[in-house]
């Protein structure tokens, strides 16, 4: 799939660019400072795009599908709920289920889980991810969604991930989102999915399920859709860290081997990601070029941006509307003009 004037239409319609620069070279070269009074210094990332060393981040801004409209009904968050761990005994994962306002219990709904689901919620925020739920759905630009906001495993005793600690030396993040294994898609099928069933009319069509995750978290999205393609089949990655933290690397290799799996992908990164010269395995950049590349050699359904910024959550933030539009587009639509349901917002449930 040719993406190129598209990657430069997201980034021009979804994200508010301030101001335009010209990138240093994609390749593994040291990033340099750039001497110019106009222009930031370019410097390595860091989570979540802060403060002056994240510079490069600067023109990467929340759009108004990220936040609160006036008009648009607002849908609510149920939790935090507490679910144990058999595939990591002794561990429990906290989640957040947010329903829109058009959530109707008589039909089967879709699905969209968000790891590292404190900072995707988070308000302020560079994603507020349930925000883009209430507008999109609200336009009919993707279907009505449950959002469930996921953070890692953690033992009772630890403290609870947060915006400011993600919880890599904290909580059980590392193990379950890096290895490149089936053990976090189990978590996510095999106790998180049954746990909301319960309680939601959860659609059973793997087609109407999706997952995202930043850095990490993006690594753990793609292996839920990777090992479990009839339970999870769209994904979004933020900067994922498909490098040599646990072997990541390793998937453009299992891609090329394997048979096509019916995913659909979106993919993001800076050239400012961590990069590693003379260390390939471990720059971030390059090993999320390299399995773009894979997927689209394989014949996936894979789309991509490739942007200026930093280890964070900036860019994919920017442009998540734009990634929820694409991935979600093929939706039902009624073409009959005299529907005047189809040509109306989507109002609350009931």
């Amino acid at each position: 799939m040719k993406n190129c004037l598209l990657s430069l239409a997201l980034l021009l319609g979804s994200a508010t660019l301030v101001a335009a620069q010209t990138p240093p070279s994609a390749t593994n070269a040291p990033v340099t400072t750039n001497t110019s009074p106009a222009g930031p210094t370019l410097a390595p990332g860091g989570r979540g795009g802060r403060g002056p060393a994240n510079s490069n981040d600067v023109y990467y801004r929340l759009g108004p599908d990220s936040k609160p409209m006036d008009g648009v009904p607002q849908g609510h968050f149920v939790g935090p709920k507490v679910i144990p761990s058999q595939v990591f005994p002794g561990t429990q994962h906290t989640y957040f289920v947010y329903v829109p306002a058009q959530y109707d219990p008589s039909k089967p709904t879709a699905l969209m889980v968000f790891n590292d689901g404190q900072a995707m919620m988070a308000e302020p925020g560079d994603v507020q991810g349930h925000r883009v739920l209430d507008n999109l759905i609200f336009r009919r630009e993707i279907p009505v969604m449950l959002g469930i906001f996921i953070n890692p495993g953690r033992r009772p005793d630890q403290p609870e991930p947060n915006p400011r600690d993600w919880g890599d030396r904290t909580s059980n993040r590392a193990e379950e989102y890096n290895p490149p294994t089936d053990k976090y898609a189990r978590v996510v099928v095999e106790e998180l999915l049954p746990a909301l069933r319960q309680e939601y009319n959860i659609s059973p069509d793997p087609d109407l399920h999706g997952i995202m995750g930043s850095s990490s978290g993006g690594c753990a999205a793609f292996a839920v859709a990777w090992f479990r393609p009839n339970d999870f089949r769209k994904v979004i990655t933020f900067v994922g860290s498909f490098t040599s933290i646990r072997g990541e690397y390793i998937y453009p290799e299992l891609v090329a081997e394997s048979d096509r799996k019916p995913l659909r992908i979106f993919m993001q990164d800076g050239r400012n990601d961590n990069r590693r010269p003379g260390n390939p395995n471990g720059d971030w950049f390059y090993q999320n070029v390299r399995l773009m590349k894979a997927l689209t050699a394989k014949g996936y359904e894979v789309n991509y941006t490739w942007g200026i910024g930093n280890h964070g959550q900036k860019q994919g933030g920017a442009i998540f509307p734009e990634m929820m539009r694409w991935l979600w587009r093929d939706q039902p639509v009624n073409t009959n003009p005299e529907d005047r349901n189809e040509r109306s917002f989507r109002q609350p449930a009931g």
